[in-house]
């Protein structure tokens, strides 16, 4: 019973567009500009890092928030249950599924809720190197290393359920190549 309501609310949570409505407060529709993902990266390539925080915040905060409530409410697993469900509702959103994210955002904010001391560590790791070279090396650092570091903080049945969480994201990256909004039928030449 548990797991499934963490998952169907984690499912909502994630369904959520916030970076949709973020870029959209700011005149740009995320679906038709760079890679047409509806995600937080997207909305930093055409917002710029002051204007897309809030889509960092917010699509992470859709899984965090629910896995944080089922973790404390009925442990680890359902708190693993929301942060799934929070990331396929992110990656297929009711009522149009084939314009989803890919969840990256989502499975950050998920780990803080399944294992803060691990993404606390990667967190700062992705500080230094932020600070060192560019965020863009950072995230994809940070989030490279959090099942290693997981290894080391948590049980190893916590390690390969976040493999399940990771291999998602990588079927999306392969099954979501998006033709850029610039080399669409009809787009204009670029210069």
């Amino acid at each position: 019973m548990e797991y499934g309501l963490a998952a169907l609310v984690g499912y909502l949570c994630g369904a959520i567009p916030v970076a949709l409505l973020v870029a959209r407060r700011h005149g740009v529709d995320l679906l038709t500009v760079g890679d047409r993902n509806p995600g937080a990266w997207n909305a930093l390539d055409h917002l710029g890092a002051r204007r897309a925080w809030p889509a960092f915040v917010g699509d992470g905060a859709k899984a965090l928030v629910p896995a944080a409530a089922a973790h404390l409410a009925f442990g680890y697993w359902p708190a693993f249950a929301a942060v799934a469900g929070a990331m396929v509702g992110h990656a297929f959103p009711v009522p149009h599924p084939s314009r989803g994210g890919k969840s990256i955002m989502c499975f950050v904010g998920g780990a803080f809720a399944l294992s803060p001391l691990a993404a606390g560590i990667c967190g700062a790791l992705a500080i230094v190197i932020t600070l060192a070279a560019a965020f863009k090396y950072a995230a994809r650092a940070a989030v490279g290393a959090f099942p290693f570091v997981l290894y080391v903080t948590d049980p190893i049945e916590h390690v390969a359920a976040i493999g399940a969480l990771m291999t998602f994201i990588g079927v999306l990256f392969v099954t979501r190549r998006r033709v850029p909004a610039s080399a669409a039928p009809g787009a204009p030449p670029t210069t």
